[in-house]
């Protein structure tokens, strides 16, 4: 049996999971079908087996990134949007807060897997980004993302845009269900190192 490479494809093109949604299963279908017009855009979404994605931050601070992410807390969830306008998807988030900044970083969540270097938690400073699966942690593919927020003496945080309760662009601890669905943690200011 032949699985299609589009399947696949789209199976990890997939961010920001959210159990249930219908447009999801919608665009999984029409991209499995290849009926998609941007079917071709879905390979640039994946990097198999190639070199770290270097992202540019220039002379823009964690804390000036921190600070801009911070100003769009309380925009909703909406999948696939990076429009503040319309709400944000979480990777559509991070794309328009690194945008705003003329920072170009990939656009899905999963693709942040191959960016820069991972660092250990235990290390991470504001402004790293933190790299989580979809909301089925027994998937063990980057589903969900955030931009972190250490501060001493204070738990460790992050700034996302969740389908959860939340339901859009909030400030999360890092707690046990966000722990359990950990998968790493990527430095892409070169100010934190």
């Amino acid at each position: 049996m032949q699985i299609s490479g589009y399947l696949i494809l789209a199976i990890l093109f997939l961010s920001c999971s959210d159990p249930g949604n219908g447009k999801r299963s919608a665009r999984l279908n029409e991209l499995s079908s290849g009926k998609s017009a941007n079917k071709d855009n879905v390979s640039k979404h994946v990097n198999f087996g190639q070199s770290a994605i270097q992202i540019n931050t220039g002379t823009t601070t964690p804390q000036e990134t921190v600070a801009f992410a911070n100003s769009l807390i309380g925009i909703p969830y909406k999948y696939g949007s990076t429009n503040p306008d319309e709400g944000f998807d979480c990777s559509g988030f991070i794309t328009y807060v690194f945008n705003h900044f003329k920072i170009n970083v990939p656009r899905s969540s999963v693709d942040f897997t191959s960016v820069n270097h991972p660092i250990a938690l235990n290390a991470a400073k504001t402004g790293d980004l933190i790299l989580f699966t979809g909301t089925d942690s027994t998937v063990k593919v980057v589903g969900h993302m955030g931009i972190l927020v250490v501060q001493p003496g204070q738990s460790v945080s992050f700034i996302h845009s969740t389908s959860g309760k939340a339901y859009g662009v909030t400030e999360t601890p890092l707690n046990a269900y966000y722990m359990g669905r950990y998968m790493k943690t990527v430095r892409v200011f070169t100010q934190n190192n």
